[in-house]
């Protein structure tokens, strides 16, 4: 998030007006005592540019700018054709620390569930080249397979895919899958799950992924393929991330502090929205 402006505005709003500079600043302001007093609740429909320069007194363009800042903070989210919303509460997902899904969206006041929608288990010579590369499994060293599907509040998120190293997780059943697998691995097995090697790329979902995230063929995704770590390779994972949403952050300049990159989970695109494009 990006941290907005310090500014003095006792009474302001009980003025009505704006009286010191810099304007668009005490503006900001004034709009996010808008949010947090709850006149505009999360998900509902924002002011426009007009109605904030008539409520406020002030010009289109410092309408327009205040009002693209909390966009840009995170306040605010544009649906092109539709408008400008509160947004939702988000899901910080932090790249260098591993929390469970569960977790984030639980933190972020949404409900996680967990679908399973395949699970065997495999040997390591009946994996292909990227997998053995990046676990070594002997050939006839056991693995799992499971394929997820995670969703927040209901809505279809994120498809994960991801071989586990049955040695270190002997007897995994579909039970542990169906929640949080980072609680099962560090709790039931005592693994210490303490790091992770992950690349992120943008790709256009395939008609069958499409179907179980509930997107057009071909919308746009986040795909993260990682190594998890307990001390040696534990699991190789392959997940896409619906891009409507998530969003990959990141923060640079050594004066904002060794701030990690991630990725925050926001409100979905409409349904209407999405079957319309």
């Amino acid at each position: 998030m990006v941290a907005m402006p310090q500014v003095d505005t006792s009474n302001l709003a009980n003025r009505g007006r704006l009286v010191r500079d810099p304007v668009y600043q005490q503006l900001n302001e004034l709009l996010q005592q808008l949010i947090r007093k709850g006149e505009f609740a999360p998900g509902q429909q924002f002011l426009t540019e007009r109605g904030v320069s008539e409520r406020f007194g002030v010009s289109r363009v410092t309408a327009n700018k205040a009002l693209s800042h909390l966009v840009v903070a995170g306040a605010l989210e544009f649906r092109k054709g539709v408008g400008t919303f509160v947004r939702e509460r988000v899901l910080d997902y932090d790249l260098q620390s591993l929390m469970s899904f569960t977790r984030r969206a639980t933190l972020a006041g949404k409900k996680p569930e967990t679908r399973l929608l395949r699970f065997e288990s495999l040997q390591g010579r009946d994996v292909d080249d990227f997998v053995r590369r990046a676990l070594r499994p002997a050939d006839t060293d056991a693995l799992y397979y499971c394929e997820r599907l995670r969703l927040a509040d209901k809505e279809p998120v994120i498809l994960e895919r991801r071989h586990l190293v049955g040695r270190l997780c002997p007897n995994l059943s579909k039970s542990d899958l169906k929640g949080s697998l980072y609680s099962v691995l560090t709790q039931k097995y005592g693994l210490p799950v303490n790091a992770a090697e992950q690349q992120i790329r943008a790709v256009s979902v395939s008609a069958a992924d499409a179907r179980l995230l509930g997107v057009r063929a071909g919308a746009p995704a986040l795909r993260v393929r990682a190594v998890g770590c307990a001390g040696e390779p534990l699991w190789l994972e392959d997940t896409l991330y619906r891009a409507d949403c998530y969003e990959f952050h990141n923060a640079l300049g050594a004066s904002r502090g060794q701030q990690p990159a991630g990725l925050i989970i926001c409100s979905p695109t409409p349904a209407t929205e999405r079957q319309s494009r």
